[in-house]
C-alpha cells in the first residue's frame, strides 16, 4: 500500500495512542467532579492545558479543547460575531479557506453580514495593498488559512495579523490546520487560531481553538463551565491528553521532519516533470507536503480508481469538499475549466519513501497512457 493521502488525515502514532488508552483506563473520573477520582483527573487535563499553551506560547486560559478543526472555525467565527454586535457587519476572508469557513458564508448573510473577498496574486497569495484598502471598510473580522489544503500555498499570516491591528479593529482568526507539525508556528498577531490532531499523527474527534486573551467570544455550547467557559460539555481527558502528547511530538521532530519532506517533494517534482501530460498546480509558496497536479483529459475520480486498484490512495481535492466537480482553489486562481475539474492532490509526509513515490510515478505512467488508450477507442 501506498498512501498520499496525509493531508486528509494521518495515521496515529503508537505512542498518542497509548497515551490515550491509558488515561482511559486509569482516568475514569469525570474532570467536572468534585470528587478524588475527578481532580486526579483535572490536575491531569490541567497539565496537558499548560503542556499546548508552552508549545504555543499561549496562556493557559487561551487554549480550548473542540471536537476538530470544523468546531475550531464555526465557533471562531460564530462565536466571535456573536461578541461584538455592535461593530461592522462585514467580514474578509479569502476564497482558498478550507469548507467548514466557506459554508458558513451563507449563515453569516442571513444574519446579515456581508462577507467579502481578499484579492491573490498570481501564486494564491493575498495582495497586501489591495488588503490594506479592504481594511477601511472596517471589518469585525479577518479569516485567513494559514495553509490551503488543495494547492498547499501558504500565507504569511504574521504580517497579515501585524496590517489587520495596526490599520482596523478586526479580529484575525487563522485556520491552522494544514500547518500545525509541518512548519514554524508564530501567533503573536493572531487572535483566534484553530486546528485538529488527526493531522499530526493524532487521533480524530479532538481539536484546539487558541482565543487570545485580547478578544471576546460567544460560546454556542452551553451548559456551564468545563475544561474552557467558552465549551461546555465533559471533557474528552483521553483526547485531550493524547492531543497535547501528539503536539509534543510533533513540534520537536518538525525540523527533521520537514527536511525529510522537502528532499522527497523536490524527487517526486523531478519525476513529476518529465510527464508531459502532468500540469503541476503547486507553485513556490506551497509547502512541501502537498503536490497538486492536473490530468486534462482524464477523470480525477477515474485515475484515483486506476490508482486504488495498485493500492495507491490519494484525493481529488479536499476530503471534506470532495464532491465538488470543480477545485475551488484553482478557480480561485484563475485556472481554466479544464484544469480546475481534472486535479489531484498527492500529499506526503516523513513516514512517505521514495521507492513509494517512485512506484506511484511509474502507476500514474501506466494509468494514464491506459486511460488514455480507451478514451481514444471510443
Amino acid at each position: 500500500m501506498v498512501y498520499l493521502d496525509y493531508s486528509a488525515t494521518t495515521p496515529v502514532d503508537d505512542l498518542v495512542l497509548d497515551t490515550f488508552n491509558q488515561v482511559t483506563k486509569k482516568f475514569i473520573g469525570n474532570a467536572n467532579s468534585l470528587h478524588q477520582l475527578g481532580i486526579e483527573s483535572k490536575n491531569l487535563m490541567d497539565t496537558a492545558v499548560e503542556q499546548v499553551a508552552n508549545l504555543l506560547k499561549v496562556k493557559k486560559s487561551e487554549v480550548i479543547f473542540t471536537s476538530g478543526a470544523s468546531e475550531s472555525n464555526n465557533l471562531a467565527i460564530l462565536g466571535c460575531v456573536f461578541a461584538y454586535p455592535r461593530r461592522n457587519k462585514y467580514i474578509l476572508t479569502t476564497e482558498l479557506e478550507h469548507s467548514s469557513i466557506e459554508n458558513q458564508i451563507p449563515f453569516l448573510k442571513q444574519l446579515g453580514f456581508i462577507v467579502d473577498f481578499i484579492e491573490l496574486d498570481e501564486y494564491g497569495r493575498v495582495d497586501e495593498a489591495k488588503f490594506l484598502k479592504k481594511l477601511e471598510n472596517d471589518p469585525v473580522m479577518v479569516s485567513i488559512g494559514m495553509v490551503n489544503s488543495e494547492l498547499g500555498v501558504y500565507q504569511d499570516v504574521n504580517t497579515l495579523g501585524k496590517l489587520i491591528h495596526e490599520h482596523s479593529k478586526a479580529i484575525f482568526h487563522v485556520d491552522g490546520t494544514q500547518a500545525v507539525g509541518k512548519m514554524p508556528l508564530d501567533l503573536e498577531n493572531i487572535d483566534l487560531f484553530g486546528f485538529t490532531a488527526h493531522k499530526f499523527y493524532g487521533l480524530k474527534g479532538i481539536g484546539v481553538l487558541v482565543k487570545k486573551s485580547t478578544c471576546h467570544l460567544v460560546p454556542l455550547i452551553h451548559g456551564g463551565k468545563s475544561q474552557s467557559e467558552y465549551r461546555s460539555g465533559t471533557p474528552a481527558l483521553g483526547l485531550i491528553v493524547s492531543c497535547a502528547k501528539a503536539l509534543r511530538l510533533a513540534m520537536e521532530s518538525l525540523d527533521v521532519n520537514l527536511k525529510k519532506v522537502q528532499e522527497l517533494h523536490a524527487f517526486l517534482i523531478e519525476k513529476l516533470q518529465k510527464m508531459s501530460y502532468i500540469i503541476i498546480n503547486s507553485n513556490e509558496y506551497s509547502i512541501p507536503h502537498i503536490v497538486n497536479i492536473s490530468i486534462v483529459g482524464i477523470k480525477p475520480e477515474t485515475m484515483l480508481h486506476a490508482l486504488s486498484e495498485k493500492e495507491i490512495y490519494l484525493s481529488t481535492k479536499t476530503a471534506c469538499s470532495s464532491n465538488q466537480k470543480l477545485s475551488s482553489a484553482l478557480k480561485a486562481l484563475k485556472k481554466d475549466d479544464k484544469i480546475s475539474s481534472s486535479s489531484l492532490r498527492i500529499s506526503i509526509s516523513h513516514l512517505t519513501t521514495k521507492d513509494e513515490l517512485l512506484y506511484f510515478v511509474k502507476a500514474l505512467e501506466k494509468s494514464y497512457h491506459e486511460l488514455e488508450f480507451e478514451s481514444r477507442l471510443h
